[in-house]
């Protein structure tokens, strides 16, 4: 399902002393299927962007198509688009409320008017797809469970509405690295088998260098660059400007380079780079 942004302006109480302008004029478009990561210094603009897709904020100005639909349009229903868009908050298990895992990934399918089979059948699908035992959960309480699995049951709920546009905001904040990897394989994995367009907001450059296949910077409310991973992280002394920066391996493979090590710098993932050094050291040996 395709997005596509044009000239969007968003701005916070207009006509007070506190006016600002959070949206400055974004035109964008995200393709079918496609993996993009939404990155930017906090209060660039991100999250403002990120909920006018599913309707949660209304633009001061300009369109939103999704899939060639005008959901900024007086007569779209908000309903109609949160079946299709699915937004995953910050902290998502803050609004877990339900006193079963069940009943509270069941919540979204119920309010989409779903038969009761449907409804078992999208919750038994969600639980697997972000790897919570169907059995052994359902009937325990969201409350008693891992900060981990708590986050997967928040996104379980999202994603058994079968959103064909899911937005991660932040989707691993506050988790120890083992649940922020399992979190993000998981949404690689399903990605990988039902192609829905994802968009991905991060603080992390090696998260993103390492999912997904565009990345779209913002600064001061617009879009300040968009390109593939190797092309964004190339415009390093841009994204400095604006505090960013670039994957750690990467300030470390440009470093040995600038010590006459003669690797390539262009590397984003350490897998990437282990690879580049190993056939470096080859080459030194068989000189």
């Amino acid at each position: 399902m395709s997005v596509k942004i044009e000239n969007l302006f968003h701005i916070y109480n207009p006509g007070s002393p506190f006016e600002t302008k959070a949206l400055d004029d974004i035109n964008l478009e995200i393709k079918a299927g496609e993996f993009v990561g939404l990155i930017g210094h906090t209060g660039s603009g991100k999250s403002t962007l990120t909920q006018h897709l599913n309707g949660l904020l209304k633009p001061s100005k300009g369109k939103i198509y999704i899939n060639g639909e005008d959901i900024t349009s007086k007569d779209i229903k908000l309903r109609d688009i949160r079946k299709k868009v699915g937004l995953v908050f910050q902290y998502p298990e803050h609004q877990l409320f339900e006193e079963t895992v069940y009943k509270d990934i069941a919540f979204g399918p119920i309010n989409l008017g779903l038969s009761e089979d449907e409804i078992a059948a999208r919750i038994r699908e969600a639980m697997d797809l972000v790897k919570l035992p169907f059995e052994e959960l359902k009937d325990r309480s969201p409350f008693e469970l891992s900060g981990g699995q708590k986050r997967r049951v928040a996104i379980a709920g999202v994603l058994a509405m079968k959103p064909e546009v899911l937005i991660l905001d932040e989707p691993t904040a506050g988790l120890d690295p083992r649940g922020r990897d399992e979190i993000l394989e998981q949404i690689k994995s399903l990605h990988q088998k039902v192609q829905n367009t994802v968009i991905l907001v991060s603080h992390s450059m090696e998260d993103i260098a390492r999912l997904v296949d565009r990345i779209i910077v913002m600064h001061k409310g617009k879009i300040a660059l968009t390109g593939t991973s190797r092309e964004v992280f190339k415009e390093v002394e841009t994204l400095e400007s604006i505090g960013l920066g670039i994957p750690q391996i990467t300030y470390l493979m440009k470093m040995l380079k600038e010590n006459n090590i003669q690797l390539r710098e262009d590397i984003l993932t350490i897998e990437e780079a282990k690879e580049e050094i190993m056939k470096w050291l080859r080459g030194r040996k068989n000189a």
